[in-house]
Parts: structure tokens; C-alpha cells; sequence
């Protein structure tokens, strides 16, 4: 006889925090206010109604919805299921909706009213469409069912499912910026560490309030979900993001910890409600998705406050991260996060001394189960050290200085070559987005008959700013080594990125390829 060899799993915490704490706030949305019991108590109908369909554990089960309350609710409450949550992205085609919804081969299908022609359309692209149970928050007509109507009666006691950490817990679709998205499969034991590392690292407890900017279905949201989930903070997730609402919830919800991308932050700092706005709750910021401009960084810690993390990471499970007390490493991105271990490698899989830019590859608590249905992909996505540990190729190119610091260069499939030298776009970046009449900015290689490829910057202009390509070129290029000089600048209005703000550089360079 002995007792269970226990385990802290997500689901199971949840309902600890609505049993003690049950009067406390956990998550707001919109006009929407729910405490730790009633949040709880909605997951465990949306858990039992899913176990009462046969959607338990191993089925997968696809989540297609905009920000709301009904779709944190939706989320979390999959995941007491024991079933496996697919979000899938609302800015996607309906083709690539289907091609994911085949891929994952999710038998159930959450939409909300904004979402549900988007949905539609893709089932029709589906033999299989009929077989899955489609369940919408609002509207439904057939052969939808209504999310209320299908809650009705669920029970709101703990689902009686048994947790194991080797469980799929979720697919996490990769935004696709280098090619087709890869579905990243994450265990219980993955989500975990994710929960307790960033909850550690970004220094959250039971009095936090954390504000989710972005879409829920992304996997970098997850940052103000489950670490504050967690520690039974408070979430408050906003419906749609911009720098004026920002500004309103920090003030009006006494946000301590915020989650935001690079052209977030742009757009806050360049907000003409900044210099009035009540800050005074915001203790800490993390920007991730795509790297922080050292021009950008300095303006947040000069008018957003000092608490910011600067975090480098992928879905795939891993990641580092610069803390607010070390900024004077200027340009790092940090050490790895609690758990996590790295290395740098060169193209023939040899691991490189300290100061030696290389592929970077990562280990850890947090590492992916595999790729979902591409077994040759997961296994050309390991690199093995002398120990047979399996690391994970990040694609990236970075160095790591003496202290153990990691600085990132580029992205491998980014790196122009350029008359023989390799030339790291983000350098570039960062001396074009110095510019005082510059707001964003991304470098692309480009087809040259002499030079094999060369660099063009394609630039964002602040508001209001009359910038002119030439001028700018010629001081940019005044500041640049010869082999970074740029061919030309050209003004965009916007860029296209994916869910989290990162250049979809891909379908920049498409056209000039192709023209070529």
C-alpha cells in the first residue's frame, strides 16, 4: 500500500484556488467579471459536457474564437477535460482553417458569432465536416448547437478524469512565418514548467493582476494566463487591443504585469494619451514575439517604467530571459529561463566557445512533445549533445559572451549573404529604426546581379512624419558597414505579421524573388 505519487496539475490547481479563494477575482473581460469559484465552476460544465459527448481524453478539440470570457472559459475548460485544446488562429483562410482542423483531427469545434462564417466555410472544405460535434457561443444555426443551450444541466463538480503528465495537453499551431505551420504538441508536464517558470521568473503572486493584449489562441498570450493561473492571480484579457484601452485597463484594473509585442509597445509610447496616463500599478512588462529595438527598449524603460523582461523564445519550448536588473547588458536577450539549458553550434552540428555566433539550440523542462504527424520534421529538429540529451534547433543564429548571455543575431532563413558575407538583417534594424522620423522598420534580402543578394529596408514612418528614401538611405548607409549598405528604403504603411506582431518577412521578399 502506498499513496499516489502526487503531482501539481494544472486543472487540479485551478479548483484548489476556487476552493480557497473562491470570492477572489480570476478573470475579466469586457463588461465580464468572474471569481475563482464561478470561473471553476463554468470550466468544470464545459469539462463534463465534453466527457458526456465522448470529447474526453485523447480526443482533440479545436477552439476558433475571439477574445471573450466564454473563450477562456472554453479553453480552461478543455483542458479539465483531459481532452487536448487546439486554438486556431481567427486571422487565418478558410482553407488554411481546414488544412488545421484536418491536420489535428479535432472532433469538436468551439466558434463564437465572429468566427462562425469562417468556420463554416472551412468545414465546407472538409468531407469529414458532419462527424464533429460544432458547438458556438451565440447565434447558432444548424448544424450548429448554441453553447448555453449544450452547458445547460452540465454538472459543475470536478470532472472525474486522472491527469497524467505524459498527456497531450495541447497543439499549439507555429505562426507559419517561415513556411506551413507545424502543430506543436505540449504535454501536462510542459505546461507545468511553463506555468511555474514564467510565474517565477516574472515575479507574479496571488496579488497579481495581469493583462493578456493579445489573442488567445496565440501561444505567446499565455504568458498573462497560465503563470497568474498559477499562483491564483488575477487575468484580465482585453477584447480587442489598442494603446488607448491599454492605457484605460492598467489604470482603471491596477495592472501590475502586462505581456506585449514590440509594435505594441511602439504604438504606446506613441499614444497621445501616454503622458497622462496612471501607470502607477504597472510594476512589470515582457516583450516577446519578435526582438525589442534598442531605441524601442530605452523609450520603454524611460516612460512605461523600469520592470521590463525581454524574453526570446519559440512554441516549441524554450526560452531565455533578460530581467529588468540586467539591462545594462545592452542587446542581450538574457540566460535561460528556470529549467532551460542552451548551446551554439555550426553547420555541421560542433558546439562553438562563448563570442562564436552559431545555430542556437535549446533543452528543457518545457521542450515539446513532438511535431504533431511529422515524424521526419521532429526528429531533423533534434540536436543531441555528448550526454544523447535531445535539444531543440531553433533556426535562429545568435552568440552567447563569457557571462553566459545570449544575444541574438538573426534568424537562420533571414541572413542575407551578400558578396560572400553574412549579413544579419536586426543589425540593420536597429540602426534604420534610430532614425527619429522611423516608427518601424525590417531589413529583406533582395536578388542583385552582382552581389548575389543585398539588403532593402522597407520602413514604417512615424505619424505625421514626412520622410523622404533617399535622405534616409544615404545617412542610414553613412552608418553602415560596407557589406550591410542598404540597395534602397521604401515606405510601407504596414508590415503583414503573424498573431504575436513578427514580420511575415517570407511574403515580403516573395515578390522581388519571383520577379527576378
Amino acid at each position: 500500500m502506498a499513496l499516489d505519487d502526487t503531482q501539481v496539475f494544472l486543472p487540479e490547481l485551478w479548483a484548489s484556488h476556487a476552493r480557497f479563494r473562491g470570492a477572489s477575482t480570476a478573470l475579466v473581460c469586457g463588461d465580464e467579471r468572474l471569481s475563482w469559484g464561478e470561473l471553476n465552476r463554468r470550466c468544470n460544465q464545459v469539462a463534463n459536457a465534453l466527457l458526456a459527448a465522448g470529447a474526453g481524453k485523447p480526443s482533440k478539440v479545436a477552439v476558433l474564437m475571439n477574445n471573450a470570457v466564454d473563450t477562456a472559459v472554453v479553453l480552461l475548460g478543455v483542458m479539465k477535460s483531459g481532452a487536448c485544446v487546439v486554438p486556431i488562429s481567427t486571422m487565418l483562410t478558410a482553407t488554411q482553417v481546414a488544412t488545421l482542423l484536418a491536420d489535428s483531427g479535432a472532433s469538436v469545434l468551439f466558434a463564437s458569432d465572429a468566427t462562425r462564417a469562417l468556420a463554416d466555410e472551412a468545414l465546407a472544405d472538409l468531407a469529414d465536416g458532419d462527424h464533429r460535434l460544432l458547438l458556438c457561443a451565440g447565434v447558432s444555426p444548424d448544424p450548429w448547437q448554441p453553447l448555453a443551450g449544450w452547458l445547460a444541466g452540465a454538472d459543475e463538480g470536478e470532472p472525474p478524469v486522472r491527469y497524467d503528465l505524459g498527456d497531450d495537453f495541447n497543439i499549439i499551431y507555429s505562426s507559419g512565418t517561415t513556411g506551413t505551420p507545424k502543430g506543436i504538441v505540449q504535454t501536462h508536464r510542459a505546461r507545468q514548467h511553463w506555468s511555474y517558470s514564467n510565474a517565477l521568473e516574472l515575479r507574479m503572486d496571488h496579488e497579481s493582476v495581469a493583462l493578456a493584449t493579445t489573442s488567445l489562441y496565440s501561444n505567446g498570450t499565455w504568458f498573462m494566463l497560465l503563470p497568474p493561473l498559477f499562483v491564483g492571480a488575477t487575468v484580465v484579457v482585453m477584447e480587442s487591443f489598442s494603446p488607448e484601452s491599454f492605457l484605460e485597463l492598467v489604470a482603471r484594473e491596477g495592472v501590475t504585469h502586462t505581456f506585449m509585442v514590440p509594435t505594441q509597445y511602439i504604438g504606446v509610447l506613441e499614444s497621445p494619451a501616454l503622458p497622462e496616463a496612471d501607470l502607477s500599478s504597472l510594476r512589470y512588462m515582457l516583450s516577446a514575439g519578435s526582438p525589442l529595438r534598442q531605441d524601442t527598449k530605452e523609450a520603454v524603460l524611460e516612460r512605461l517604467g523600469p520592470g521590463l523582461f525581454e524574453l526570446y523564445g519559440f512554441s516549441e519550448g524554450f526560452a531565455t530571459i533578460c530581467r529588468p536588473e540586467q539591462q545594462h547588458k545592452r542587446g542581450s536577450v538574457g540566460t535561460p529561463v528556470i529549467g532551460f539549458d542552451l548551446r551554439i553550434i555550426d553547420d555541421e552540428g560542433r558546439e562553438l566557445p562563448a563570442g562564436e555566433p552559431g545555430e542556437i539550440v535549446g533543452y528543457g523542462g518545457g521542450l515539446m512533445k513532438h511535431y504533431h504527424n511529422r515524424e521526419a520534421e521532429t526528429e531533423a529538429s533534434i540536436w543531441r549533445d555528448e550526454r544523447g540529451r535531445t535539444f531543440l534547433r531553433s533556426g535562429d543564429i545568435g552568440k552567447v559572451d563569457r557571462d553566459g548571455f545570449l544575444y541574438i543575431l538573426d534568424r537562420k532563413k533571414d541572413m542575407i549573404i551578400s558578396g560572400g558575407f553574412n549579413v544579419f538583417p536586426k543589425d540593420i534594424e536597429e540602426v534604420v529604426g534610430a532614425h527619429p522620423d522611423v516608427s518601424d522598420v525590417t531589413v529583406i534580402g533582395i536578388p542583385d546581379p552582382k552581389w548575389g543578394e543585398t539588403p532593402l529596408a522597407l520602413v514604417i514612418p512615424r505619424a505625421g512624419a514626412a520622410v523622404d528614401p533617399d535622405a534616409l538611405l544615404v545617412w542610414a548607409n553613412e552608418q553602415l558597414a560596407k557589406a550591410q549598405r542598404l540597395k534602397a528604403v521604401e515606405l510601407r504603411e504596414d508590415f503583414p505579421r503573424n498573431a504575436l506582431g513578427k514580420v511575415i518577412k517570407r511574403e515580403l521578399r516573395t515578390p522581388y524573388w519571383e520577379a527576378s
